[in-house]
């Protein structure tokens, strides 16, 4: 019995004169390409096992690489949207480019399947005649899916005729270049590089594709939801000009968010705040610019609530809370609170990019404490923004450190207010310059107008603070011991990272403390005003002014320490500077030369104020990390901390991030994250990391669950042989040892078993935490 396949090639071979098979013409066998109407109604007869059945496989098998700006081939396959808008050969981060690219975002720069055609997207999907033989092979996912089929993984530990480096070459064929792609890639079927779908999940999906591959749209609103949605549309338009303000700075934090308005995970639903022309009640039209303060090219401006359409992904993820409590805190901060706004504010971009001229009208303290309230989520946008991928924007920051906050009361006085206003020139951020701009002439003016603002800021503090007067612990935010933002652990993982709550890992070499204006200044600095369209020098300048706001995190924690060590310990970060970087630190800068009136009894201030510091968060330091969450026994505890203390040459042999799976003697499963930190000489330098290495100083962490978008190797043991796989791991000194300890607890992507270990993380991570849980990505995987 001939397969359809075989049925096909024959029927070719007749039809094209004995031509070849990687020749034949689609448009003369199965018609021209028109746009299908793929996407029906919520579970429309057409679509009726999509959402059931269909796409939680895609997300399971596919969406696992196929998410956000790093995608492959651009092709999102976490909504209905991105599989029918398809594949484009361009990459988003390219960071070599001169010119800004024009930007390409789903569901903003283009709204219908032809519009994305028009701009140089090809279809994964069958777009010719519409029959079963024609929309597999006619189709690019089926072909690629076909293609791993018949070409299965080799059986070898570690594959070889892959590239799995980051930046690697993409194929992205069209559905005409598709068979040379078989003839030169026959192993390059999906998903790449890793096991084949079962054969129920390749029936599945074929089965799909055959039929036409449609697709439901998402589920209607719920009445709760419809009342919610209402509720914050009214908040966030109102007609006076405080809530016209409000809402403008509101939603300029808010865009990348992930909105949500009941914890309970059986109604769970996300949603976010879109920018239209047209007012609640209306048919949404969307405005659509690269920045979220660019102007909007209409008189008035409306906020819309609206539902996320694609499936949740960790990389990008961002919950926020709106409930009553938060309803409650923004009017008493922005809507009730005693102050004037006479006009509302311009949207040329020297003015918009710089909140502290934008927003002057809001209060300090409102703003500061907005920010606080969630501090996490405010310092993580630039970690699951539009960076999303990127060593250039990423290398600015060590890779383990801890953040605190000055406490916002301490913002609210007149001589602050006053203070900011009068700094708000030289409190101006790169943001204000074009996507297509040259850094080095840019990077001397605004080194100079930083160095005038910590001329005054420290002229300012050595008056406010004279004889050490008020420079207390009293000075940094506890959250009044219930809220848990306090304090921050960050974690970088070369070119992406995370932001966790609580004090996590070992004492680590640096730490910041972060005030108002320096908190505002990241977010518009790497969030609103960060375009990843834009050309190198954008991103470049962008990278060499955050080495600015790192500084100034840095000197206002050192203030706390005693005076005498503070340049010695600042030395210390910074070890052989780079040329630049040692002309902007030795400027004629007055310095703050206050003593602290913390009381050091040790010989080690440093971790003595970082006990200090510890004990004052209090009870509303969060424990969410620590490995004794975990239902183990508590001799297993102890041989996990135990990778706490691990450090030196050996781990530079491992990857960034590893998840780690304990089997535990009552047969349920407990999964951590292992996290590889590397030490730096300095982080100053642009292109030379490796060369600032420190190798002897890196570090390992361990913590209970997932922390980190991007695990880069699976781990699995059994909980009797935890003290065996500790001791070995500690003995890590080559990449042999590092390879023999993936021998014995490794599941490869080149295992039969890597599918059923990534499904039990996924639902673990789910069921654990419903509210954070998001798809990982694995296109860091490594092959060892």
């Amino acid at each position: 019995m001939f397969s359809k396949r075989s049925l096909l090639i024959a029927f070719v071979v007749i039809f094209s004169g004995c031509a070849t098979y990687a020749t034949y013409n689609y448009d003369q066998l199965f018609g021209e390409e028109q746009v299908q109407e793929r996407i029906h109604e919520y579970k429309s007869p057409e679509s009726i096992d999509y959402l059931d059945d269909v796409k939680p496989l895609i997300d399971k098998r596919c969406v696992v690489c196929h998410a956000c700006y790093d995608a492959p081939c651009q092709l999102k396959m976490s909504s209905a949207e991105g599989i029918d808008r398809g594949a484009h050969k361009s990459k988003i981060y390219e960071g070599t480019r001169l010119v800004a690219a024009n930007p390409t975002r789903l569901f903003e720069d283009a709204q219908t399947t032809q519009e994305w055609r028009d701009i140089g997207f090809s279809p994964v999907l069958n777009e010719r005649e519409q029959n079963e033989v024609a929309n597999t092979e006619a189709g690019v996912m089926a072909r690629m899916l076909t293609l791993k089929q018949t070409n299965p993984l080799a059986k070898e530990t570690q594959l070889t005729g892959y590239d799995f480096s980051i930046d690697r070459d993409q194929q992205c064929p069209t559905i005409e270049e598709m068979s040379d792609y078989e003839s030169q890639y026959p192993s390059w079927g999906m998903p790449y590089g890793m096991p084949e779908l079962s054969n129920s999940e390749h029936d599945l999906l074929m089965n799909w594709l055959e039929q036409g591959a449609h697709m439901s749209d998402i589920a209607p609103l719920s009445d709760s939801d419809i009342a919610n949605v209402e509720k914050w549309e009214t908040f966030f338009n109102g007609n006076s000009l405080k809530e016209q303000l409000t809402a403008r700075y509101l939603y300029e934090h808010l865009f990348l968010n992930h909105l949500y308005f009941t914890k309970d995970p059986n109604t769970l639903r996300f949603f976010k705040v879109v920018r239209s022309a047209t007012p609640p009640g209306e048919p949404l039209s969307l405005i659509a610019t690269r920045r979220p303060y660019d102007d909007p090219g209409v008189e008035r401006v409306y906020y819309r609530v609206v539902p996320v359409r694609s499936s949740i992904v960790d990389k990008t993820h961002m919950p926020y809370l709106l409930d009553q409590e938060r309803f409650q805190k923004w009017s008493q901060w922005f809507v009730t609170a005693d102050y004037q706004v006479t006009s509302l504010p311009s949207y040329s971009t020297e003015i918009a990019a710089n909140p502290l001229v934008t927003f002057v009208d809001l209060p300090v303290h409102s703003r500061y404490s907005y920010l606080l309230d969630e501090a996490q989520d405010t310092i993580q946008g630039f970690i699951k923004g539009p960076v999303c991928r990127g060593q250039l924007a990423l290398n600015v920051i060590n890779d383990h450190f801890w953040v605190f906050f000055v406490d916002p009361d301490k913002t609210d006085s007149p001589d602050v207010v006053k203070f900011y206003r009068e700094q708000k020139e030289n409190l101006a951020l790169p943001a204000e310059l074009d996507s297509t701009t040259v850094p080095i002439t840019s990077w001397i003016q605004y080194s100079r107008n930083q160095a005038r603002y910590l001329e005054a800021k420290n002229t300012y503090l050595n008056s406010i603070f004279a004889d050490g007067k008020h420079l207390t612990l009293d000075l940094v935010w506890n959250g009044e011991e219930k809220n848990d933002n306090a304090a921050l652990t960050i974690y970088r993982h070369f070119d992406s990272a995370s932001v966790i709550k609580g004090l996590n890992g070992p004492t680590p070499k640096t730490a910041w403390v972060i005030d108002y204006a320096l908190l505002e200044r990241i977010h518009y600095l790497l969030v609103a005003g960060f375009d990843v369209y834009g050309n190198f020098g954008h991103q470049l300048m962008t990278r060499m002014y955050m080495d600015f706001l790192r500084m100034e995190g840095e000197s206002n924690f050192l203030a706390l320490l005693p005076k005498k060590m503070r340049k010695t310990e600042f030395e210390s970060w910074y070890q052989d500077p780079s040329p630049q970087l040692s002309r902007f630190l030795q400027r004629d800068v007055q310095p703050f030369e206050q003593p602290t009136q913390i009381t050091y009894t040790s010989d080690n201030p440093k971790d003595e104020l970082f006990a200090k510091l510890r004990k004052r968060m209090g009870k509303g330091l969060s424990n969410r990390y620590s490995v004794t969450n975990a239902d183990l026994d508590k001799s297993s505890h102890i041989a996990l901390n135990n990778i706490d203390r691990i450090q030196g040459d050996g781990l530079q042999y491992l990857p960034q991030i590893m998840t780690l799976k304990v089997v535990s003697s009552k047969g349920n499963s407990e999964f951590f994250t292992l996290l590889n930190t590397s030490a730096h000489k300095n982080i100053s330098s642009l292109f030379n990391e490796e060369g600032n290495r420190i190798p002897k100083l890196d570090r390992l962490s361990i913590l209970y669950g997932v922390v980190g978008s991007y695990p880069a190797a699976f781990l699995e043991i059994e909980e009797s042989k935890l003290s065996d796989f500790v001791k070995q791991l500690s003995k890590v000194g080559s990449e042999e040892d590092y390879v023999a300890l993936l021998d014995s607890y490794a599941i490869r992507r080149s295992s039969n078993k890597f599918w059923a270990y990534s499904d039990e993380l996924t639902e673990w991570y789910k069921m654990k935490y419903p509210i954070e849980a998001g798809l990982l990505d694995y296109n860091r995987f490594e092959n060892r």
